[in-house]
């Protein structure tokens, strides 16, 4: 399974960006999707988690209350909504599955089974 995060770029403080977490030929709805992040010299932390049983017309929930998890199954997307950027959340963002249908929290990297490359995201004027 090869999960893939994109929409990761530079954005002024304040702004907002939409991150797509895709995994071809492996169907997301089945399963428990997290976002975890990893700035420079620190360690990896979660942000983010939406259980299967949440539609596409529900939320997940986040550690941070700027974003927002959310899926669209028919197009098989999970999506992270980040708004109110600040240079604190520069880092480089992954999606990540344990296989699970439910979010267990807290997020812990080490529970994950699955892990995409990551995409950058830089808050910066």
């Amino acid at each position: 399974v090869q999960l893939q995060a994109s929409g990761g770029g530079l954005v002024q403080p304040g702004g907002s960006l939409r991150l797509s977490c895709t995994a071809p030929g492996f169907t997301l709805d089945y399963y428990a999707i997290a976002w975890f992040r990893q700035a420079p010299g620190k360690e990896r932390e979660g942000v983010s988690c939406i259980s299967s049983n949440v539609g596409s017309s529900g939320a997940g929930r986040s550690e941070k209350g700027r974003f927002a998890t959310s899926r669209d199954n028919a197009k098989n997307i999970v999506y992270l909504e980040m708004n109110s950027l600040e240079p604190e959340d520069t880092a480089i963002y992954y999606c990540a599955t344990d296989t699970l249908s439910n979010c267990r929290y807290p997020l812990r990297d080490y529970s994950m089974d699955f892990w995409g490359k990551g995409t950058q995201v830089t808050v910066s004027s």
